[in-house]
């Protein structure tokens, strides 16, 4: 019996969702057609690959060895698909952005895209920084955008912009930091009045990095999942919050009161990059679209200042 890429997709879905249902619904097919595909599956290759528990799926030893292999080849059919479907930036393109980033940065880059390359469709994933590295490297994003990640042989990284970081309150509570506006520090901000994304944002954590807190040292631990949250709670002085530059704008007209103040030199802020798998083909399109994001965010910033 012949392996099919259909199997090999179903029990991926499957490993990663630990559920037969979830997987099949995942896959758009109903639960007794994908628990059929992955019998045959296990018959092809002579074996059981998962572990039908109680209240949940797991894989047999067998089964964790030909994930990875099953992985390594759907990345090939992907890269394969995905080198297909591009034409520079005239084709579907699969990108991931950081939810910190793409509401502010999106529906400009998007125009510009649409304008300028005639853009045929691009499928766009918002998810945190380490789901949209996960799903990059197994080829189901083409590109992502996050705040720079350490070298890596693996990746291409392109540098787009810097977005620094700004401190945002009602400006009452500002006034009473410091003594001036070219005194700030980060570790002049009282951590029991710092409000947070969740964990798991890269911003939440490169907040308490500049600060040098830990997450429990924190009197309020909000744990909110969206920079627009933050904004208006601290606009109406319910504490304080690291804002990128490349927020301020939507998020100071969305939230009257919104204050901010910048930090001394030398700021605070990220790199933003954009990055793709080192194996994926460069024929144009990668050079075009970190052109086209870095225009975009370098002229949003720039309104800032």
């Amino acid at each position: 019996m012949n392996i099919t890429l259909r199997q090999m997709t179903y029990f991926e879905a499957l490993a990663e969702t630990r559920n037969f249902g979830l997987a099949a619904a995942r896959m758009h097919i109903s639960q007794p057609a994908l628990s059929m595909q992955i019998k045959d599956l296990e018959a092809a290759l002579g074996g059981a690959l998962v572990e039908r528990l109680p209240r949940d799926v797991g894989l047999t030893r067998k089964g964790r060895a030909v994930l990875d292999q099953v992985r390594t080849i759907l990345t090939s059919v992907r890269e394969l698909e995905s080198a297909a479907r591009r034409d520079a930036l005239g084709g579907q393109l699969n990108l991931g952005v950081i939810p910190t980033v793409a509401p502010y940065l999106l529906p400009t880059v998007l125009e510009q895209l649409q304008s300028q390359h005639s853009l045929a469709g691009m499928r766009i994933r918002e998810a945190q920084t380490d789901l949209l590295m996960d799903e990059l490297m197994v080829g189901k994003l083409d590109a992502i955008v996050i705040a720079r990640p350490d070298p890596n042989a693996r990746l291409v990284i392109a540098d787009l912009f810097w977005d620094q970081f700004l401190l945002a309150g009602h400006e009452r509570r500002l006034a009473r930091i410091g003594s001036g506006v070219d005194d700030l520090r980060p570790v002049d901000v009282d951590p029991d009045q710092l409000l947070l994304l969740d964990e798991g944002h890269c911003l939440a954590d490169q907040a308490l990095e500049v600060c040098a807190l830990d997450r429990r040292q924190m009197q309020i631990n909000l744990g909110a999942s969206s920079l627009s949250t933050l904004c208006r709670l601290v606009a109406a002085d319910h504490g304080l919050t690291f804002l990128p530059e490349l927020a301020l704008e939507a998020e100071a007209n969305a939230a009257p009161g919104l204050a901010v103040r910048r930090f001394s030199a030398p700021a605070p802020g990220r790199q933003l990059s954009l990055v793709r798998r080192a194996t994926s083909a460069e024929d144009g399109w990668f050079a075009s679209l970190a052109a086209v994001f870095q225009t975009a965010g370098d002229r949003l910033v720039a309104r800032t200042r």
